[in-house]
């Protein structure tokens, strides 16, 4: 019996945001995604001369960076409807398609290599992205640190074809639909109960086997069963077993068993894109298993693996311990929102849209310059911000100067805003997950548009302001996210307070909409806490709404080594206005009963100024918090 999701973005919405994310996406847009093409002509160029003579030097997984690219690229253009962006974007995909062999094949590497897993010859650099991180040494990082003469030609193919379908469902691009099944036809000929698999194609199983995912998503667009039959030919590698030991995670049958996801055979980040393929699975068999391998994974990853400030991985990997100071990996925090909004698609858990704003406007915020030109490799708890371009400058080659696995992937941080914002309820109700300046228009089933105007200074502020305009007087459900960490939430539709408002779940509002009603809500921004454990014993994190505060050495004549210890029984705090240069989204000044006072600015502005930052600090009187999934930050108030 087939499923469907609970709940799925609104195809066709209309965006116009203000405040951050308008500032950010314009930004974005402008200094990065327009320009790639024309400054980084090599982005195809490679792929154009894969069997030329001398063969160019490439990273092991240079096949990626179109369709990276590309997907957070259409994603950003559904959020603007840029006319420009979309012109640029349809002449690169027009020569990305130009590209593409008689048989699919459309990677960068030449005709003996294709679809093998092993690389003409081997090169300096080709690795997972770490060899240019500076004082950290390669067994902290990863224990395989670059690919050795492996190419990464299947996880290439898979952005590609991701991007390549979401551009076809954006435009009704027939190319760019021919084109992605054109290269699923290829893996099918190649793989498909021929005795070959993609397991053995390279030792980098965790990129080989994400196809399974693309193959899913378009075998629910074309009925095509071979997609699916390959998807679960897939699926069924990930248990396979080498001379040595296994091959691959084994992730489906080591969360039924109930181990956590740091503790299966290869826990790299790149395996949540292969993770991604089970619930699809789900919904086109009806297999529980998958759904339930699925929510396990999740669920182990935001307990043991997410940071803090919403970023997961500790140097490329799970490790169990969201405390260590290895990298934050901008890639790897990316993977970890597309996993987030299959969950919430799957689920309709409120806290999963949490967990999502989490990361987005803390790690996704703090990944991006503010001027749009570059984004982090790493993106750390405590330290220094530094531009992927400096941090992994082995991934840069001729005619790709600015292009690594980060600076091709971050803009898609905020790109997926598109589709967790605003949803459908698997009814004819919408659920409203974003909440900042904006207006959103969206379509109801029964073919109503509904204008969603928010008057808001949040996440600055927990006072929101929500007009409702629908097309003609209408009867839906308007679901309003309410956060975990809201302890007291007061709501109200046309003044007339609403009761039973719980934290953690969606409010309901189920009644006939007229133009111009009025919601009210008014989110408690209290402080709150995580106690830190492991090599973050002795600090505590402090938040504000879905804020991670912290501290900025431009902001304070204090050094992070003698910050003060701040009792937070008596803290007192004032909005603070910054004069300077690259003004941060928040910044608070906060004094406690002894006088002892330092100036907090939200985890995504710290660190702009190439100062350092610090978000785990000395704070007294905060009892510990336990891990729950309706309490995932294990927040607490003193």
């Amino acid at each position: 019996m087939k499923n469907s999701p609970t709940c799925v973005r609104v195809p066709g919405t209309q965006f116009t945001f203000g405040g951050w994310l308008g500032q950010y996406l314009e930004r974005v847009t402008e200094q990065w995604i327009k320009v790639v093409p024309s400054s980084n002509p090599g982005i195809l160029q490679i792929f154009r001369d894969r069997d030329r003579r001398p063969s160019r030097n490439l990273v092991a997984f240079a096949g990626e960076f179109p369709g990276k690219y590309l997907t957070g690229a259409v994603q950003v253009l559904r959020l603007t409807h840029d006319l420009e962006l979309e012109t640029v974007l349809a002449c690169f995909v027009a020569d990305l398609i130009a590209c593409q062999a008689e048989d699919g094949y459309l990677g960068p590497w030449p005709r003996r290599s294709r679809m093998t897993g092993r690389a003409p010859n081997s090169s300096p650099g080709g690795g997972s992205g770490i060899l240019g991180v500076p004082d950290l040494p390669i067994s902290q990082i990863d224990d395989e640190p670059d690919g050795g003469s492996s190419t990464w030609d299947a996880w290439g193919h898979y952005h590609i074809m991701m991007g390549l379908m979401l551009w076809a469902e954006h435009t009704g691009d027939k190319e760019a639909w021919r084109s992605a099944r054109r290269i699923a036809d290829l893996l099918c000929t190649t793989f498909l109960g021929t005795g070959r698999r993609l397991v053995d194609a390279g030792d980098k199983t965790e990129t080989n086997l994400s196809p399974a995912h693309a193959l899913c998503l378009l075998h629910e667009q074309t009925g095509i069963a071979r997609y699916l039959q390959l998807a679960k030919q897939i699926v069924d590698e990930f248990q396979a077993q080498g001379p040595h030991g296994p091959l691959a995670g084994d992730y489906v049958r080591t969360a039924l068993a109930g181990k956590e996801f740091y503790e299966t055979p290869r826990p790299r980040w790149e395996s949540l894109h292969s993770i991604m393929a089970l619930p699809e699975l789900y919904y086109i068999t009806g297999d529980r298993r998958y759904r339930d391998a699925f929510e396990h994974v999740y669920w182990s990853i935001v307990k043991l693996d997410r940071h803090n400030n919403g970023g997961f991985s500790s140097g490329e990997r799970a490790r169990g311990n969201p405390y260590l100071a290895l990298p934050i990996e901008t890639c790897c925090t990316i993977a970890w929102i597309a996993m987030s909004v299959e969950m919430l698609r799957l689920t309709g858990d409120s806290v999963v849209a949490d967990e999502i704003e989490l990361s987005t406007l803390n790690s996704v915020v703090g990944m991006h310059s503010a001027s749009g030109r570059w984004v982090t490799y790493d993106t750390p708890m405590d330290g220094v911000r530094r531009a992927s371009a400096h941090a992994i400058v082995c991934h840069s080659r001729e005619g790709t100067p600015e292009l690594n696995c980060c600076s091709v992937n971050g803009h898609r941080g905020l790109g997926m805003i598109s589709d967790w914002a605003v949803m459908h309820d698997g009814g004819d109700g919408i659920m409203l997950n974003y909440y900042g300046p904006s207006t959103m228009t969206a379509t109801l089933s029964a073919g109503c548009t509904v204008k969603l105007v928010q008057n808001t200074a949040y996440p600055v502020d927990g006072h929101i302001g929500l007009i409702v305009h629908p097309s003609r007087a209408t009867r839906f459900t308007l679901s309003l996210r309410i956060p975990y960490w809201s302890a007291r939430t007061r709501l109200s539709v046309n003044g007339k307070p609403v009761r039973n408002v719980t934290a953690g779940t969606y409010c309901s509002l189920d009644r006939r909409w007229e133009k111009g009603d009025r919601v009210e809500m008014r989110l408690d921004m209290s402080e709150h806490f995580w106690v830190g454990e492991e090599q973050c014993r002795g600090n505590v994190s402090m938040y504000r709404g879905p804020i991670l505060m912290t501290y900025d050495r431009r902001f304070n004549d204090v050094d992070p080594d003698d910050l003060p210890e701040l009792d937070a029984l008596t803290l007192e705090h004032r909005h603070v206005t910054w004069n300077g240069r690259i003004e941060p989204i928040l910044l608070m000044e906060y004094r406690d009963g002894k006088g002892r006072e330092l100036r907090l600015c939200d985890f995504g502005s710290a660190g702009e100024g190439g100062t350092p930052y610090k978000s785990w600090l000395k704070i007294g009187s905060v009892a510990a918090g336990s891990f729950t999934r309706s309490n995932p930050l294990r927040s607490v108030r003193p």
